[in-house]
């Protein structure tokens, strides 16, 4: 969960490593000038303000003694990024990263090059999930269900791990329906990232309402539809493509599902101090019927502690797979060169007191999903979720 960003300020620690400037090549010497308060800046954060004051055992210091060189030797920016993450990686750490300069800026603006089509990890294989609507993969015929080969000749491993640049034509091997080759070369162009919100009325009058971020635009949103579809005797709400958002527009969204204020959980800070949690009312539609949630493991941070605080509250029914298990509580600091860090700050624990980081959310109906269902179009969580709502409600 992200919840904001901070300028740098304050007093700041220094690595305990010097690197003479005058020992490189005059060649790196002004890269390096550039690197340094990168990687000093980054490495005081963590020092001072890493949720875990053990750092998950790590040594700190010799982290520097080790990435400084590195970070002072790195060619350009993209190589400094590298290094720094290299070395907050042993955090093991779900919401700390460090982000380029141009990372940055697509986060704020939520505009990317992208190709268009989104993936999703099934049977080993990658197979595409989602096109979106006017992009390059949509304008080259890109199909829902297809499986993603290659890259450039380059096989699709188990992360992907590439980034689109404008204008950039990477050729794709796909397999279509019928398991015959393809390949396109859509080229990528600026898109929105900004979350997807889809509504439409199922049978029986239950509603399907999916948004894919808690910040103040969704929230206002799931509060609308939940106040033009009252009557509605249930819900369905898909996570499944949320990876998180605000802490404030959490609590409003899960406060649309209740009466009366409710706990959320606790966030636990640096010191160990604890702070419980509540929902928030104001202005909530009080939403009374039936309450499905679906989640995979795409959903994460506020996402999931949307799904366990409704689940811990026995409020809905959590249908689909394990969540990420990504929950802390992060911040946005702005580096020297424009690059940013996000870093964690709080632990979170459930309502019920489960730990949910590393972890994830169980759901209470455990659907499998396969490549033959993405390929037929066929969506299991949903009609999981549809045979869940048409049960007889005990009295």
């Amino acid at each position: 969960m992200a919840l904001g960003v901070i300028l740098l300020a304050g007093c700041a620690t220094v690595p305990p490593v010097r690197i003479s400037l005058a020992e490189l090549p005059p060649a790196q010497q002004a890269q390096a000038e550039k690197n340094l308060p990168v990687f000093n800046a980054v490495w005081d954060l963590v020092q001072r303000k890493h949720y875990d004051p053990t750092l998950q055992g790590m040594d700190w210091n010799a982290a520097a003694a080790t990435f400084g060189p590195r970070a002072a030797a790195a060619a350009d920016e993209t190589a400094l990024y590298g290094v720094l993450n290299a070395m907050l990686a042993p955090l093991n750490d779900s919401h700390t990263h460090a982000l380029t300069p141009l990372q940055a800026q697509e986060r704020r603006t939520q505009v990317r090059a992208r190709t268009g089509f989104n993936l999703v990890r099934i049977d080993e294989r990658w197979a595409v999930s989602e096109v979106l609507p006017g992009s390059p993969a949509e304008e080259a015929g890109v199909k829902t269900g297809w499986i993603v080969v290659a890259r450039n000749g380059e096989p699709i491993g188990a992360q992907l791990n590439f980034r689109a640049k404008e204008g950039e034509a990477a050729a794709w091997d796909f397999l279509d329906e019928h398991d015959r080759p393809i390949r396109l070369a859509p080229p990528a162009k600026r898109l929105s990232t900004a979350s997807r919100q889809l509504a439409r009325e199922l049978d029986d009058g239950f509603v399907y309402l999916r948004f894919d971020e808690f910040d103040a635009r969704d929230r206002r949103w799931l509060g609308r539809q939940l106040q033009q579809h009252a009557a509605a005797p249930g819900v369905v709400i898909d996570l499944r493509r949320n990876p998180g958002g605000e802490t404030f527009s959490l609590g409003i969204a899960i406060g649309e599902f209740f009466e009366r204020a409710v706990e959320c959980g606790t966030f636990i800070s640096r010191s160990g101090a604890r702070s419980v949690k509540n929902s928030w009312q104001l202005g909530s539609a009080r939403y009374r019927g039936r309450v499905v949630v679906l989640i995979d493991g795409g959903t994460g941070s506020a996402a999931e502690i949307f799904a366990a605080v409704l689940q811990d509250h026995g409020r809905a029914t959590v249908v689909g797979r394990k969540s990420s298990g990504a929950v802390l509580a992060s911040w946005f600091y702005r580096l020297p060169g424009g690059g940013e860090l996000q870093l964690s700050r709080e632990d979170y624990v459930a309502p019920k007191g489960r730990r949910i980081e590393g972890v994830g959310i169980e759901p209470d109906l455990l659907v499998s999903r396969s490549l033959a269902d993405v390929r037929a179009g066929r969506d299991p969580d949903l009609e999981a979720a549809l045979r869940i709502l048409r049960r007889p409600v005990d009295r």
